[in-house]
């Protein structure tokens, strides 16, 4: 024989109030789903969905900064290419004056004007020689003084560190110098373009010919082209890893909101079912929770 379970009143009340609260909660995660825009809002909404949130923030807040040491360093970059740019002009307008400066019919006033634009030329590629970025000289590596400066002598001398470099991190494993060693560029005590300079004004001073520097004034210049080169390269390799952080802050953005992200549409239909259930729970328990204690002493 098959027995029947015992159904109370009071179990059916249970249930029915059950079957409410079940969907009064589903209600208010739907309505919290539409509100917030996330399908994940607690841990424990979806555990393993929160773990790979957490890994993709991980791997944004690295790009975040991949993407800022590059910026730096493309401004590093930029600064160096254009003081480098005013220097080749210098040093060019040097070479110029010097050519100049090896004419026979020249006379001495001529002279003393061009040995006076040498000096000038002098003092604005010191200027380029000691460019700065935010504070930082840019021809000093990991110096943070003035690159060059007045030695004992009087003439300019290299005060960067040599052995060192300014570098950023771009991509994991790879990193980029940003920096430009000025002893390389422009020379050191007396083989500086400096010192060059000053020996092509002293010679026009006294009335000489200075056209045998120009061999010197040559060898700086192609010296320059070299770190413009160099520069230009580097530029290059910051640009391409740049294009690359863009191309992986977008994929990871996909992935984060394929993950997090809730579909409104698909939202406003489970929320309208939602409701249509609750209120036929709520009709339900109206009818369950009708009689009194009156009810069932008649």
């Amino acid at each position: 024989m098959t027995s029947i379970g015992r159904v109370t009143h009071f179990t059916v009340r249970n249930s029915t109030l059950g079957n409410v609260q079940a969907n009064l909660q589903r209600m208010s995660e739907l309505q919290s789903q539409m509100s917030s825009g996330k399908k994940i809002n607690l841990a424990s909404d979806d555990p393993a969905g929160t773990a790979d949130v957490l890994r993709i923030e991980s791997e944004q807040r690295q790009l975040d900064q991949f993407s800022r040491n590059a910026a730096d360093g493309e401004a590093w970059l930029v600064t160096i290419d254009s003081a480098l740019a005013t220097a080749l002009k210098s040093v060019s307008k040097a070479r110029e004056l010097t050519v100049r400066g090896g004419d026979g019919a020249l006379g001495d006033t001529s002279r003393l004007a061009l040995a006076e634009e040498m000096d000038g030329i002098r003092e604005a590629l010191l200027t380029q020689a000691n460019t700065t970025y935010l504070g930082r000289p840019v021809f000093a590596g990991t110096s943070g003084t003035p690159a060059f400066g007045p030695g004992v002598d009087g003439a300019y001398t290299f005060n960067g560190v040599a052995t060192g470099s300014v570098e950023r991190t771009v991509a994991s494993g790879t990193t980029v110098r940003v920096d430009s060693l000025g002893s390389a560029v422009f020379g050191e005590g007396d083989d500086s373009v400096f010192a060059l300079l000053d020996s092509i004004s002293a010679t026009l001073k006294a009335g000489g010919d200075p056209s045998d520097q120009l061999a010197a004034i040559d060898e700086h210049m192609d010296n320059l082209l070299t770190e413009v080169s160099s520069i230009g390269a580097r530029q290059n390799q910051v640009d391409s890893a740049q294009n690359l952080i863009e191309e992986a802050q977008l994929t990871s953005k996909t992935r984060l909101s394929a993950i997090q992200d809730v579909d409104l549409a698909q939202i406003f239909l489970d929320l309208g079912s939602q409701e249509v259930a609750y209120k036929g729970a709520l009709g339900a328990a109206a009818k369950v929770l009708q009689p009194t204690l009156l009810d069932f002493l008649r």
